[in-house]
Order: structure tokens, then C-alpha cells, then sequence
């Protein structure tokens, strides 16, 4: 074996023997003081690789024109959607990207103390998050056991429910008057009611709705959409008030060029709607800065913590449009973001959870450490 060879190969060795330390201080739920992130930085330098550069970003093409943009959002569909087994690099690529964002699960204890004293905010997603992703969007219930944990979160924190979901949909599945509301990415916010019916339209206390002057012009894409999309076997459009989406889930994969260019033939004369994707879904929304990070930073002055320190928001997501909410904690320095995946992904969460149950897992969590800290200080 040349001099070469035993160095690449004792270099390779170093490498597995620091994701070994790195996986175990990851992974422990007794951690020093010590930043975590700071940690993290440290091991990634050794192991030469930046953790940005682990995937390519899933970058929205909405500047391109004819074909390039059909084209690129059809690449953008598929990396976003893998059929294909993984291989042993993208596996590497995993655990590496598992040292940076870490389970919230094993992590808990040390989020618990970071929050120290603060007033805790819990934001989360809907779909992929409280509910499993189905095929039929109208069938996304959580289970009762989640609604009972989700009720026990309310009763202890001030809690918001952010979705692409249209409110009235929402609140049918969740039917929970004491929370937050922000549907159709955060541009329908509704806050809670005391009222105990589970109607339609029960919680209306109408807080902010930026994009009220588009429904007009969404109400008509929406009509174009329908049956535009028709030739595309498994499409479906949902209306969710102030934007729409374009689920791809139950289209076959031959079919997405199709679709992709039928949604950007009928925005071409509507620029003041823009395309975005999210989780196997195209969502058209208004142009407007508006998206999920920003209904956080509304509901976070709505109840009085606009500059206040001693805040500590926990956003729960695993969608695309969670990601502004997440950039939105990090720049603020406050409080953590928590990814919902299974796989490796660019994102500005800290943490992550694999699916829905393990959100379950981490509000009991957080109930049950409410409760104990409660009494504690009783004594």
C-alpha cells in the first residue's frame, strides 16, 4: 500500500472515529453548558465539510421564463419528492447532517434549560406535523390522542396553529377554540374564543388578513386551475381562501411536466400571484411580503412579546414554508426551530423530529416538565 493510500485511508478512519464522538454528544441528554451549536461548528471544521453544503437548496425559480421555468420547477418537484434508494454516501451525508440538528427528543432537557425562565410561545404546523401527510387532503385528522396532548399544551402556553390550510379547514380539524389560528400561510389570523362550538367560522375574531384585496383575483385563478388541471389524472386545486395548492401527491410522476406547465401558462397573466412548492404540493400566493415567519412576528406582538427578551418561541414544521418562520427565530436569536423529517434537508430549524408521532412525544414532554416545574415552585 503506497504512502498515499494509508493516508487516505487513516484520514478516513479520523473522520468515522469523530462522527462516532459527535453522534454521542448529539445524541446525550445531559449536556455541558457548552453550546451545542458551537460543538457542532467545531466537529464540522474537522470533518472539512460546511453543513450547507450537504444538499443542494431547492431554490424558487420564479424570475426564469417559458420552458427554463417549467423545467426547473419540475426538478424541483423531483428532488423534493425522491422515489430512488438511497445511496451509502447519501447515507454518510445523513448522519452528518443529523450532528447539526439534532432530535429534539434527545436535546430536550437542554432545550428545557435554554428556555431559562422565559415565557415558552409554541407555534406549530398542521399537516406532517399534528396529522400524518395523507393522500386526500380532507382526511388529514389527527389522532385523538395528539388533540388531547395539543389541549394540554393550550392550557399551559399561549399556542398557534400556522398552516397553508384555509382557517375554516383548519379549525374543522383541530376544534380547539383556545389557540391561535394563522391559515393560508399566516395571511388569515384569527385569535382564540371562548365560545365551545365547533362550527364553521366559531372563532371569529378576526386579527389580520394582508391579502384581503386578492380574493378576487385567487377566486378566479382558482376556477382557471380547475379546469386547466383536469387533463392531469390525480390533480386536484384546493382553495385555501388567500392563496391555493396544487397538490402533486397522487399524480404520476410521467404527469408532472403537465401540470407544472399548466399552473405557469395561467399565472403568466397574473403577475401579482407568485408559485412556490411545497411538501409534493404548488401553492400560489400573493406577492405581498408575507409568509409564515412574519404572522410569528405578528403573534408574537399580539401578545406582547414584539422586543421583549424573555421569550422563548418553540415553531414546530416540516414544510418548505416552515423554513421563514425558522430563519425568523435564528435572526432573532430566540427560542429554537424544530424540522419534522426524516431526511436530510437545507434548513435554519436546530432540531429536528421524524413524524408526527414524535411531535406527540416531545408536547407530552413538554406538558409533563410544565406540570413538574409548576410544582416545584409551589414549594
Amino acid at each position: 500500500m503506497t504512502n498515499q493510500n494509508m493516508l487516505g485511508k487513516s484520514r478516513v478512519i479520523v473522520n468515522e472515529r469523530l462522527m462516532e464522538l459527535a453522534m454521542s454528544i448529539s445524541n446525550s441528554n445531559v449536556l455541558p453548558r457548552t453550546s451545542v451549536s458551537e460543538l457542532m461548528a467545531l466537529f464540522g471544521g474537522l470533518l472539512g465539510r460546511h453543513k450547507n453544503n450537504l444538499i443542494k437548496p431547492l431554490e424558487d425559480d420564479n424570475d426564469h421564463k417559458g420552458a427554463t421555468k417549467v423545467n426547473a420547477w419540475i426538478d424541483s418537484m423531483g428532488a423534493s419528492s425522491p422515489t430512488r434508494t438511497r445511496h451509502e454516501s447519501e447515507n454518510r451525508d445523513q448522519t452528518h447532517w443529523t450532528l447539526f440538528h439534532p432530535s429534539a427528543l434527545n436535546m430536550f432537557n437542554q432545550i428545557m434549560y435554554n428556555t431559562n425562565g422565559k415565557q415558552i410561545i409554541v407555534f406549530l404546523d398542521y399537516d406532517g406535523t399534528l396529522s400524518p401527510i395523507v393522500a386526500d387532503p380532507d382526511k388529514a385528522y389527527m389522532s385523538k390522542k395528539m388533540r388531547v396532548t395539543l389541549k394540554d399544551i393550550a392550557r399551559r402556553f399561549p399556542t398557534a396553529i400556522v398552516s397553508g390550510r384555509c382557517l375554516d379547514k383548519l379549525f374543522s380539524f383541530v376544534r380547539l377554540a383556545e389557540l391561535y389560528y394563522a391559515g393560508s400561510h399566516g395571511m388569515d389570523i384569527k385569535g382564540p374564543t371562548n365560545r365551545r362550538s365547533t362550527k364553521k367560522g366559531n372563532n371569529d375574531e378576526v386579527l389580520l388578513q394582508p391579502a384581503s384585496e386578492f380574493l378576487p383575483m385567487i377566486n378566479e385563478v382558482y376556477k382557471i386551475l380547475v379546469e386547466k388541471t383536469k387533463c392531469v389524472p390525480g390533480a386536484m386545486v384546493e382553495n385555501n381562501k388567500f392563496c391555493l395548492s396544487v397538490p402533486f401527491r397522487n399524480v404520476d410522476e410521467k404527469s408532472w411536466a403537465p401540470l407544472a406547465e399548466q399552473v405557469s401558462l395561467v399565472l403568466n397573466d397574473y403577475p401579482k400571484l407568485k408559485l412556490t412548492q411545497g411538501r409534493k404540493v404548488l401553492e400560489i400566493r400573493p406577492t405581498i411580503k408575507w409568509d409564515k415567519g412574519r404572522a410569528l412576528e405578528f403573534l408574537l406582538e399580539s401578545l406582547g412579546f414584539a422586543n421583549s427578551k424573555n421569550v422563548f418561541p418553540i415553531y414546530i414544521g416540516d414544510d418548505r414554508t416552515d423554513e421563514d418562520a425558522f430563519k425568523v427565530l435564528r435572526n432573532r436569536s430566540q427560542g429554537c426551530g424544530i424540522l419534522v423529517s426524516k431526511i436530510s434537508k437545507e434548513t435554519n430549524a436546530s432540531y429536528t423530529l421524524q413524524d408526527p408521532s414524535e411531535v406527540g412525544q416531545f408536547l407530552r414532554h413538554l406538558v409533563d416538565w410544565k406540570r413538574t416545574s409548576s410544582r416545584s415552585h409551589k414549594l
